[in-house]
């Protein structure tokens, strides 16, 4: 890679760390900006065309099981994965960052992977918090599609704060894989967005029912 700090590659004189069931070894980079490093780790597929970028929780990180569901996913159709830690959680803090910061910070880093990602069609996305970010970014981030998982329509119990505006102004294909008790709301489905309700709430824990939502959806969008 070209930018940031490198800290584990596919044989570029760096520590190696084996992953379960794909060939190629992630890779981990730190990426500067606007506030502070971010961390981004790559999951390359062999010839891929396409990448899948996401984003954590507010007080979660890339490890959360519905993250690593649809990375697994993804990498199952043969699109590179990114997984993208925000410059807070980088710093030590679980208090996330005011919303200009996370998507200045995650613009950064999209402008890094378009240099490491050639060509690459990008799929951003996230969980809860992340989602919010990757909606907010579409258009400058030239996401082809975007992916919600937990999407938090409102605060538990604040329906009149809703945060449908950022969904809506998504203009590209956009899937919401949302648990049907989630107390954060059911998003509704538009033009061009489809909902999937799955069993569980916000922390989405059937991670087979996203893997295999999120696999048919990326599917669609490649055929």
């Amino acid at each position: 890679m070209q930018a940031g700090t490198r800290h584990a590659t596919d044989g570029a004189g760096a520590k190696n760390h084996e992953t379960h069931g794909f060939a190629r070894v992630p890779s981990v980079s730190e990426v500067p900006t606007p506030h502070g490093p971010a961390r981004v780790t790559v999951q390359p597929a062999p010839d891929a065309d396409r990448a899948l970028i996401l984003g954590h929780g507010a007080g979660g990180g890339i490890g959360a099981g519905d993250l690593v569901a649809a990375r697994d996913a993804a990498l199952g159709l043969g699109i590179t994965v990114a997984l993208v830690e925000q410059p807070y959680r980088v710093a030590g803090r679980r208090s996330p960052a005011p919303a200009p910061q996370l998507d200045a910070a995650w613009l950064a880093v999209i402008a890094w992977l378009g240099t490491e990602l050639p060509g690459a069609q990008l799929v951003c996305g996230g969980r809860s918090s992340g989602a919010r970010v990757a909606c907010r970014t579409a258009a400058a981030s030239g996401a082809a599609a975007i992916l919600c998982l937990a999407f938090p329509l409102h605060p538990p119990g604040r329906p009149e704060k809703s945060r449908l505006a950022e969904l809506e102004a998504v203009k590209v294909p956009t899937l919401v894989v949302q648990g049907e008790r989630d107390p954060f709301g059911m998003p509704p489905g538009g033009p061009g967005r489809t909902v999937v309700p799955i069993p569980g709430n916000h922390s989405l824990r059937s991670t087979g029912a996203v893997r295999e939502v999120v696999a048919d959806w990326l599917g669609q969008l490649q055929s």
